[in-house]
């Protein structure tokens, strides 16, 4: 009885996995769809790019002071909290 109970419950997994992977490949995006996607998308504008890479910049700059300072920096920016 134990063995064609595990038997029924490998075979749903199974079943559930295969139905799972079969929804997935319809509800995916074909080719064209994805590349008209990735054509939208904001990082396609030039300009867009490199505001986005100048603000990366900036944030490596400030964690960079931040990490060669001793001070604590968060500590700065509660409004004076815990004086």
């Amino acid at each position: 009885m134990a063995g064609l109970r595990a038997a029924l419950c490998a075979a749903s997994c199974v079943l559930m996995m295969g139905s799972g992977c079969l929804l997935w490949s319809l509800l995916a995006p074909g080719e064209d769809r994805r590349r008209e996607i990735l054509k939208n998308l904001p990082e396609a504008n030039p300009l867009r790019l490199e505001e986005t890479r100048k603000r990366t910049a900036l944030m490596m700059q400030v964690l960079k002071e931040a990490a060669e300072t001793d001070a604590n920096v968060a500590r700065g920016f509660s409004g004076g909290a815990g004086k």
